[in-house]
C-alpha cells in the first residue's frame, strides 16, 4: 500500500439534518478519492475520538475520504439509555449516508462504514437496509451481536471484524456474529491488544487492516443513492 501523504482537497465541518436535530460531522477528502468512509462511533464517544481520527488519517493516506459524525447531541450523549439506542443510532447513520449521496463533493463515490463498539451494530443495520449503497463494513472492537441475527444474515456487503487479542468476551461475541453473516467476512484478531487498542502499534494495525479491506472492496463498485426510509 502506498505511503505517500495525500493532499487534502476538502476539509471542514458539515451539518446533517436528522429528524428534529442537526448532527455535526468532519468531512475530509483527498484529491480524487477512491471512496468515502462514514464513521459510526461507540457509546460515550464523538467525531473527535482520537482513536477513530488516527484510523481516519491513515485511510485518507490510502486515498479514501472520511466523514466522522456525532451520532448523538451533547444532551443525548449524557443519557445511558440513548447511547445504547441502536435504532436511533441507525437512523442517524442512515441520514448521514443519504447526505453523502446528495452532496456534490461525495455523490457517486463508493461508501464504506467503519463502526466502533455500539456503532458497529448501527453500521450493520444500515448495511442490511442499503445493500445497493454500502460497499463494505469494518468493525473495531465492535458489538455486531447488537444488530440482531436477522440483520446479520441480511448483510451482503463484505464485513471485517477487528478485535483485540486480550478482549476475550468481545472476541466470542464477534465469532458468534461472524457465523451469522452470509456475505464475504473475516475476523481479524490483533495480538495482545485490549478493547481500546491502546497498546503500541495496535491501532496502526487496525488502520492497516481497515485500509486494505476498504480499498479492496470499494474499488470499481457501482454506486446507487440510498433510499430515504419512511419515518
Amino acid at each position: 500500500m502506498s505511503t505517500v501523504i495525500r493532499r487534502i482537497a476538502t476539509a471542514g465541518l458539515v451539518h446533517i439534518p436528522s429528524g428534529s436535530v442537526s448532527i455535526e460531522g468532519s468531512l475530509e477528502l483527498p484529491v480524487q478519492p477512491a471512496g468515502v468512509i462514514l464513521f459510526a462511533h461507540g457509546s460515550g464517544s464523538s467525531r473527535r475520538s482520537p482513536r477513530n481520527n488516527r484510523v481516519a488519517a491513515q485511510l485518507r493516506e490510502a486515498g479514501l475520504g472520511t466523514l466522522l459524525i456525532d451520532l448523538l447531541t451533547e444532551e443525548e450523549d449524557r443519557q445511558q439509555e440513548t447511547r445504547f439506542d441502536i435504532a436511533l443510532l441507525t437512523d442517524r447513520l442512515t441520514d448521514a449516508l443519504t447526505w453523502l449521496g446528495a452532496d456534490p463533493r461525495t455523490a457517486g463515490l463508493p461508501v464504506g462504514l467503519f463502526g466502533a463498539s455500539t456503532g458497529a451494530a448501527a453500521a450493520l443495520q444500515v448495511a442490511a437496509r442499503h445493500p445497493e449503497t454500502v460497499a463494505a463494513v469494518v468493525s473495531r472492537g465492535g458489538r455486531p451481536d447488537l444488530a440482531g441475527r436477522a440483520v446479520l444474515r441480511a448483510v451482503h456487503a463484505p464485513v471485517l471484524l477487528i478485535v483485540g487479542g486480550n478482549d476475550d468476551i468481545v472476541i466470542e461475541l464477534n465469532r458468534e456474529a461472524l457465523a451469522e453473516l452470509r456475505g464475504p467476512r473475516r475476523l481479524s484478531i490483533v495480538p495482545r491488544a485490549t478493547h481500546l487498542f491502546e497498546e503500541p502499534g495496535a491501532l496502526e494495525q487496525v488502520a492497516r487492516l481497515a485500509s486494505f479491506w476498504f480499498i479492496t472492496h470499494l474499488e470499481g463498485q457501482p454506486v446507487s443513492p440510498p433510499r430515504r426510509p419512511a419515518r
